[in-house]
């Protein structure tokens, strides 16, 4: 029997977002504007560290030594040279004594020494090997904002010429205060490079110009929101000026899908005779209930950095977390209300009919299927077991130069090649014995004598791979000891004595700090929760695919597909950045490692927009399987039907993601350019060929769950659709008309309203486009 299907009338949430639009804006309007009030100044809170383990034994021993022992942490170096004279000329000793008289004098500075007032021992470290160059070495005090400042006060007195001699500045916390305004700077030319270009990409996939500034619109709400909740969060905690740039690329990319994907489904229901309310409904329905699953899986995968203890990672799922959420909100609630007061004028100021002739459906872009995806997905899956073969091989190929990975720190090699503070510590590494400032140091606890001190430096001195030895220094019950590794702070010998020292006897309490081991323990804090945050992604994402598909195998297929989509990232961040190829190129100092933490948020990133289209994806495959019963059909109309949006959603996150790519600062530069590539390969080459390779090699068994699960969607599980259909019959395939104004009663269907349902489809209505709108025309 057929009949025509009445509307439906509309949900609680449509009624609710669309109820007072012109207000709804208002409202969004003004906390926009108390958001950028709220957020104003919020990169001026933010932090430059962030790496290390606040509860690993580098992290106390290093804050033991900044109570008792402040002279032995200088963050702050001044590099002194002397031309062609001796820095033990007289006028270049007395010069150099008269800056660090002054400089010892400055509130906030503490522990100044100098080559020229050093022990003996200590001062062959401070004297460069030729001779014409010699450090003087001091600490800023205060938290990380206090510091900035004084070095802010003190820089223009201290650089330049003084006599005989040039000054520049160094050290960590010079490092780190010219990494965090050169990231401010980058982040503002990285917004000024990406906003036009993304217009321009959206004008060239909407044609109309209106159409266009919704998604960018959704995209700065965003931005603007998240700043204000990081300024917030600045109040309690501290947060990594690093997720500056994830707020901005997640901003204006995940906002621009979720409204690329709302818009777009908005325009095909218009096209299709829907007015506007009723297009609105159908859109929240199906796109929008994609979109909140979209939202929640990206959020998953970066709320996964919660559970490390470094607040740089923590700092990206603040960031990240906040700025998809609102993304989200925004394409739910603000979208919607703008698309019903523009109806049909969404369409206004086509400027694709300036280059082109046609008809009014092909200028809108409505949403008609593509025959090219179409094609293309038929053709993968005629050849489904070489796609599947091929693409897997490639993408292992790409990610194997991963397997050379080595792991460092964050140093001032991560600045461009002009950075003062990288040519100071450039000079230091070349040019001096040892790495000054760089060593390791050992905190002695509990009381002991001068032979029993004794005897452990001699003992340390023994130990493969240390050059000297200095101290101790001993205030009450606590003594340090400084041991200087022979190479470089942070390579592989200076690890290894990280720990050796820990596993050498002493007669009292040692603990081991310094650059080599803040990263041993470092490595240590990610390897240990690295298993846990893995599985809370895995886990929680395969729920969210299930409650989406009622499938078993579809959630295996998408946590591995993606995985594997993200080898390539992995594989030329390595081969880029850790050896160096390209270097030239891309204007960067390689350091022979990566820092530890980065492909952590890389990965978390790269996973969740991976499942963003995923997604988006699965969604529409899964509506048209619950239409028609016809797996290969389904897949093939998912394809045609996604493929344009996601692939341009890709290249227009890949723009922003390049833009951030531009940075001086080689970290932000690779998670930019890692992720762009990450993103393309999985648009392109994944979601285009390996899905629908590995789905048509799966069959019909792609959507079996055994029966207690299919009772537990049917119960909770949700789709695009809305509903599945009473028996997966085949109709025919590609012949099969996806609009129809007609429900099929079949025997034994259940009643109307019935819950989405389970694998074999015994719920009631066929559900389609139309059946979710009144009959048109």
């Amino acid at each position: 029997m057929t009949e025509v299907n009445t509307p439906p009338s509309p949900g609680g949430w449509t009624r609710f977002v669309t109820a007072r639009p012109r207000l709804s804006l208002l409202v969004a309007l003004v906390l926009t504007a108390l958001a950028v009030v709220a957020g104003s100044g919020v990169a001026d809170r933010l932090g430059s560290g962030g790496w290390e383990d606040p509860a690993a034994e580098s992290t106390y021993a290093t804050k033991a030594l900044e109570r008792g022992f402040p002279d032995s942490q200088p963050n702050l170096l001044l590099l002194l040279d002397a031309g062609s004279a001796s820095v033990d000329d007289p006028r270049v000793a007395s010069k150099a004594r008269a800056l660090a008289g002054r400089l010892a004098a400055e509130k906030g500075v503490t522990g100044v020494g100098s080559y020229w007032q050093a022990p003996p021992a200590a001062a062959p470290a401070l004297r460069a090997k030729d001779g014409h160059e010699a450090l003087i070495a001091a600490r800023l005090t205060g938290d990380e904002k206090q510091m900035g400042e004084t070095l802010d006060r003190l820089a223009p007195e201290l650089r330049g010429t003084h006599g005989p001699v040039e000054v520049r500045l160094g050290g960590q916390i010079a490092v780190r205060h010219e990494m965090q305004t050169i990231i401010q700077e980058d982040l503002t030319r990285a917004e000024i490079i990406a906003l036009p270009v993304t217009l321009v990409l959206l004008v060239m996939v909407f044609g109309s110009a209106v159409a266009a500034l919704l998604p960018l619109g959704i995209g700065i709400v965003a931005i603007l929101g998240t700043n204000a909740i990081l300024r917030g969060l600045t109040s309690f905690t501290d947060v990594s000026v690093f997720a500056m740039n994830l707020t901005t690329a997640l901003g204006l990319g995940l906002a621009i899908d979720y409204a690329l994907f709302i818009v777009r489904r908005f325009r095909e229901e218009l096209s299709e005779g829907a007015d506007p309310a009723t297009a609105i409904g159908t859109t929240l329905r199906t796109a929008g209930r994609t979109v909140l699953f979209s939202a929640l899986t990206v959020a998953v995968s970066l709320a996964a950095m919660l559970l490390f203890p470094q607040y740089f990672l923590r700092s990206f799922a603040y960031a990240g977390i906040a700025v998809v959420l609102l993304a989200a909100a925004a394409a739910l609630i603000l979208l919607p209300a703008a698309l019903i007061l523009l109806g049909h004028r969404v369409d206004s100021l086509d400027l694709r009919r300036l280059f082109r002739r046609g008809d009014r459906r092909a200028s809108t872009g409505s949403g008609e299927r593509s025959t090219a995806w179409g094609r293309t997905a038929t053709l993968v899956m005629r050849r489904a077991p070489f796609f599947a073969l091929g693409t897997t091989a490639v993408l292992v190929l790409l990610g194997l130069p991963f397997l050379g990975v080595k792991f460092g720190t964050a140093d001032d090699r991560q600045l461009p090649a002009s950075a003062e503070s990288h040519i100071v510590q450039q000079h230091i590494r070349e040019g001096f014995p040892g790495t000054p400032g760089a060593g390791l140091e050992v905190l002695a606890e509990g009381r002991a004598t001068e032979t029993q001190y004794t005897a452990y430096k001699e003992r340390i001195a023994e130990l493969p791979g240390v050059l000297r030895v200095e101290g101790p220094l001993v205030k009450g019950d606590f003594a340090y000891f400084t041991v200087q590794p022979r190479g470089e702070a942070v390579d592989d010998g200076a690890q290894r004595l990280v720990g050796d020292l820990r596993a050498t006897d002493a007669p009292f309490d040692t603990k081991v700090t310094g650059t080599a081991a803040v990263l041993v323990d470092t490595k240590h804090a990610i390897g240990e929760r690295l298993p846990w945050a893995l599985a809370f992604i895995a886990v929680v994402t395969l729920f969210l695919v299930f409650l989406l598909t009622g499938s078993l195998i579809v959630p295996l297929q998408a946590v591995a597909l993606n995985a594997l989509s993200l080898t390539a990232m992995f594989g030329a961040v390595v081969w880029v950045f850790q050896d160096g190829h390209l270097s030239g190129l891309l204007g960067f100092t390689s350091p022979g490692s990566i820092e530890t933490t980065l492909p952590v948020i890389m990965f978390c990133v790269a996973f969740g927009l991976s499942m963003d289209y995923g997604v988006f994806l699965l969604s529409r495959i899964k509506e048209e399987y619950d239409r028609t019963g016809d797996h290969e059909s389904a897949v093939r109309h998912g394809v045609e039907r996604t493929g344009g949006l996601i692939t341009a959603a890709a290249v227009i996150l890949a723009v922003v993601m390049v833009a951030i790519g531009t940075s001086r600062v080689t970290n932000t530069k690779m998670l930019g350019l890692g992720i762009a590539l990450a993103v393309l390969m999985d648009a392109m080459i994944v979601r285009s060929l390996l899905v629908p390779a590995v789905m048509r090699l799966t069959g019909r068994a792609t959507w079996w769950a055994p029966a207690p699960l299919r009772r537990f969607h049917a119960r909770f599980g949700v789709s695009e659709g809305g509903t599945v259909p009473a028996d997966r019959h085949d109709t025919g395939g590609e012949n099969s008309t996806k609009d129809t104004n007609t429900r099929t009663d079949t025997e034994g269907a259940t009643a109307p309203g019935t819950e989405p349902g389970t694998a074999e489809g015994t719920a009631a209505d066929t559900a389609t486009d139309a059946d979710r709108v009144p009959t048109r025309g």
